[in-house]
């Protein structure tokens, strides 16, 4: 299965989670950039974007559609259906975890399609780095920090980490792989210690799943893409769609439009 889906390009891919498949989406379309997706009111996007401006690491902008439009540049598809899986805020509450957000879209609603950590992982796999939820058929661990993003506007809230246990001799092969895709939140932000970043215990993430850590590995941090979705639960805006954590939109860019020398 992990070497199927690899293969599937984007198209093939979307119409399978627009007919309800629900999985995570790491590993999935080999080489095609994926993306975190968060729709706001128009009268809420400009602070979103000006808070992904200041917060260019958490936060990198991919694409911008139009009030009420469902694709983009970068996605030929219907941002409504072609995700495994939604979540769906009202004044900063989870209401709703569904498969499809056809019914709750609406024409004032702007999509930003921000950069996703899962377009380097085929990169960290090529240089021999270890993708532990890759391995294991799992989502990856995604913690709340104690750090702060600039706030801009009404929107605030903490940075949200990706984690990615390394053994110690592999940490410089994966901050140089990942430094080489600034726009999908590049390097790592935090490498070891997670009580620095306020995270008291690893297995216990807040967004996907824990996995396993062996004694001789270090735990990677980079920033995630679920960053504007813990400021949309922190700012509570009236109302806000984003994807269920680890259950990408697959664009038809390709990771290496993303590749810096």
């Amino acid at each position: 299965m992990p070497d199927q889906v690899a293969s599937l390009p984007p198209v093939e891919a979307r119409a399978r989670f627009r007919e309800g498949l629900r999985v995570p989406t790491s590993g999935w379309s080999a080489g095609w950039t994926q993306a975190n997706l968060i729709a706001v009111p128009r009268e809420q996007a400009y602070d979103v974007l000006l808070f992904a401006q200041r917060n260019p690491k958490s936060c990198p902008v991919l694409d911008v559609t139009e009030p009420g439009e469902v694709s983009c540049s970068i996605f030929d598809g219907d941002l409504r259906t072609d995700l495994p899986a939604y979540r769906v805020y009202e004044d900063g509450e989870l209401t709703a975890e569904v498969d499809d957000v056809r019914e709750l879209w609406r024409e004032d609603l702007v999509a930003f399609l921000i950069g996703c950590s899962f377009t380097f992982e085929a990169a960290l796999l090529e240089a021999g780095a270890p993708v532990r939820h890759i391995e294991v058929g799992s989502n990856v661990p995604m913690y709340r920090t104690t750090r702060e993003c600039r706030s801009a506007g009404a929107i605030s809230g903490p940075l949200v980490v990706s984690m990615r246990p390394m053994p110690a001799e592999q940490v410089a092969t994966a901050v140089r792989v990942t430094s080489r895709y600034p726009a999908v939140h590049g390097a790592p932000v935090h490498i070891g210690d997670p009580s620095a970043l306020g995270i008291p215990d690893l297995a216990a993430p807040d967004f996907g799943e824990a996995v396993p850590i062996a004694d001789a590995e270090v735990p990677v941090f980079w920033a995630c893409g679920v960053t504007p979705q813990a400021a949309i639960m922190r700012s509570r805006p009236p109302f806000a769609i984003g994807h269920a954590p680890g259950m990408m939109a697959i664009t038809d860019a390709r990771d290496s439009d993303y590749l810096v020398p």
